[in-house]
């Protein structure tokens, strides 16, 4: 199994390719020269696909993934807006994109060859949404819209339409911020990083993931922290023992140990890292986790320590102006 990590660097319109050995060691394969500002990306469930949102000229490309790594673009298909963030259903059969600037989301075919196909839908009616991101045991997909302090729940019809849920909103808390998600590996569980206080909600569903319940809500921040708030990006190990945040404005990886069932997490401690985490991800086997500094042009690997949840520093490499999206197969 090789593990590939690709990262995109909108201000330099490229993507960096390198290939992640057992002892977290980059080494580099390629670099992607796109053609417009490179910004979310995701890999499609059968690991051959790689998508791209690109900027002013809203579209995504598609990519294909090489026995090797590297990449080859395939085609190109139109938005409605600025894409913020991507995502897939679990068959792959459809694109997700959420448009920040444009106040939409909107649902793209995917075709049997793997090419995203220009979109059929363009949901209006929500404000400033963040991300779009799909239940693991069904086909329900959860907006959050970061200035209306609200997650909108929607269905995926099998012809790819996207309809309100019965439970069509979860409210957080006034001037949260609801940005980016994750969800616990084994249960009913999903975490919601809120960008304009750094805290993290905790949610259970029902088995049918139908009814949505808050759990918790924690801070991220140091207790004597008094800034402004500027949380990123959130991911979960792939056992589910150990979740992580990262904050613009401190430069910090927040790292929290995460109860059995996975409906309590704990702080621990932080993690100084680049400057402007805007991205990080965590590889397939939990050993590593790799963030992009947006102001430091740079990456850095560190080590999981799997006792404790804690990050050990391996190294630093030079990435593309702007780096902010981390995204890593194994292969």
């Amino acid at each position: 199994m090789k593990q590939i990590v690709y990262v995109a660097s909108p201000n330099s319109k490229q993507i960096d390719v390198w290939q992640l050995d057992s002892s977290g060691k980059l080494t580099p394969l390629q670099t992607e020269e796109v053609d417009g500002q490179v910004q979310p990306m995701v890999i499609n469930p059968n690991k051959t696909r790689l998508y791209i949102g690109v900027r002013p000229d809203f579209a995504i490309i598609t990519y294909r993934i090489a026995a090797d790594g590297r990449l080859q673009p395939l085609a190109r298909a139109a938005l409605p807006a600025s894409p913020t963030h991507i995502s897939t259903d679990l068959a792959g059969n459809f694109l997700f994109s959420a448009s920040y600037s444009g106040n939409c989301v909107s649902v793209s075919p995917i075709d049997k060859n793997g090419m995203v196909k220009d979109w059929t839908q363009q949901l209006s009616n929500l404000k400033t949404p963040h991300s779009v991101n799909q239940v693991p045991t069904n086909q329900l997909l959860l907006v959050p819209c970061l200035t209306e302090d609200k997650i909108k729940l929607f269905n995926l019809t099998p012809d790819g339409e996207l309809t309100p849920h019965l439970q069509k909103e979860l409210i957080t808390a006034k001037g949260a911020g609801p940005r980016h998600m994750a969800f616990h590996p084994k249960h009913p569980v999903s975490y919601c990083v809120n960008e304009l206080n750094s805290t993290v909600d905790v949610y259970q569903y029902s088995d049918d993931a139908k009814q949505y319940t808050l759990l918790q809500t924690i801070n991220a921040l140091p207790a004597n922290f008094s800034d402004t708030c500027w949380a990123a990006d959130i991911h979960i190990t792939p056992d589910g023992r150990y979740l992580y945040i990262s904050d613009r404005t401190t430069s910090l990886l927040a790292i929290f140990t995460v109860s059995n069932d996975g409906t309590v997490i704990t702080l621990i401690g932080h993690q100084r890292t680049e400057d402007q985490p805007r991205g990080f991800n965590i590889d397939s086997n939990g050993d590593f986790l790799i963030a992009a500094g947006q102001q430091s042009d740079h990456i850095v690997v560190y080590r999981i320590d799997k006792s404790c949840g804690k990050l050990i520093q391996l190294a630093r490499y030079a990435a593309g102006k702007g780096a902010m999206w981390v995204s890593i197969v194994a292969i």
